[in-house]
C-alpha cells in the first residue's frame, strides 16, 4: 500500500538561500565580486526543482532570492549608455550581502564550537576526529545542498529511462530510518554511499535519502565531509 508522499521542512534542519549561493559559488569556484549571473541562477533554479521533487518545504525567501538573481540577470543584459548611474554592477546587490552573511556565519560557526557554561566560561563540543581511525583527517559539517549533489550522483548510476518518483510506497521512511540507526549503533559511522548498496531500487534510494534528512532533523545524524576527498560520512549520535 502506497502511503503519502513524504514531507521534510527546510527551514526545521538546513539553512536559506544565502546558504545556497554560497554554495554554489564555492562549487563552481567563482569570485563573489565578478558572479556569472545567468550560471548561477540557471543552477539555482535547478536546486530548487530537486527540493520540490523531493517534496522538501522550503519558505518564500527561497522565492525571493529566485526573483532578485533573475531581476540583476535581466539588468545585466541591459544596453548601456554611459550614464554614472548604469557604472554600478548590478551584481553589487547580491554580493554585498553575500560578504556580509559570510562575516556573520564566519562568527556564528566559531560561537558554536563552543558551550556557553556561564556569562564568561566555554567548553568546547567533542572533536568528531576522536572517532576517526586517522587523526589526520580534516573534515567539515555539510548540509542540504552538498547532500543533494550526492544523492545526484547516486542516481547517475540508475538507468536513464526511469523517471525519479519521491512517493514512498515500498518501504517507509520511520523503517529505513530504524534500519540506519541499527547500522550506526553496530559501526559509529558509515560513508553515504554505503546506505545506497548497487542491489537498491530507485524507491530504496529515494527513501533512504529522505531518511537521511529526517535523521539530520532530529539531531540522530551528523553528517560531515572530507576536505580532502570529498566523501560524506554519518556518525550516529
Amino acid at each position: 500500500m502506497q502511503e503519502d508522499r513524504y514531507s521534510v521542512k527546510l527551514e526545521d534542519i538546513f539553512e536559506g538561500p544565502m546558504d545556497l549561493l554560497i554554495h554554489l559559488i564555492r562549487k563552481n569556484e567563482i569570485d563573489i565580486y565578478d558572479i556569472p549571473i545567468a550560471m548561477i541562477t540557471r543552477q539555482y533554479l535547478e536546486y530548487l526543482d530537486w527540493m520540490k521533487l523531493m517534496n522538501i518545504d522550503f519558505a518564500g525567501e527561497f522565492i525571493v532570492m529566485a526573483a532578485t538573481l533573475t531581476q540583476i540577470k535581466s539588468r545585466m543584459l541591459l544596453p548601456t549608455h554611459g550614464y554614472e548611474d548604469e557604472e554600478i554592477d548590478p551584481r553589487s546587490e547580491i554580493a554585498k550581502p553575500l560578504l556580509e552573511y559570510l562575516r556573520m556565519k564566519e562568527a556564528a560557526e566559531e560561537l558554536s564550537k563552543r558551550h556557553l557554561l556561564g556569562d564568561t566560561t566555554f567548553v568546547r563540543t567533542p572533536d568528531l576526529k576522536e572517532y576517526l581511525s586517522d587523526t589526520d583527517d580534516q573534515f567539515i559539517k555539510i548540509g542540504l545542498f552538498e547532500l543533494i549533489d550526492a544523492f545526484q550522483k547516486i542516481l547517475e548510476n540508475l538507468p536513464k529511462d526511469h523517471k525519479v518518483d519521491f512517493s514512498t510506497d515500498r518501504i517507509s521512511v520511520k523503517d529505513r530510518i530504524t534500519e540506519i540507526i541499527d547500522i550506526l549503533e553496530a559501526r559509529g559511522s558509515v560513508t553515504f554511499t554505503e546506505l545506497f548498496p548497487a542491489s537498491s531500487t530507485k524507491s530504496d534510494i529515494i527513501v533512504t535519502f529522505l531518511a537521511i534528512l529526517e535523521m539530520v532533523k532530529l539531531y540522530l545524524i551528523r553528517v560531515v565531509q572530507h576536505s580532502q576527498t570529498g566523501f560524506i560520512r554519518i556518525f550516529y549520535l
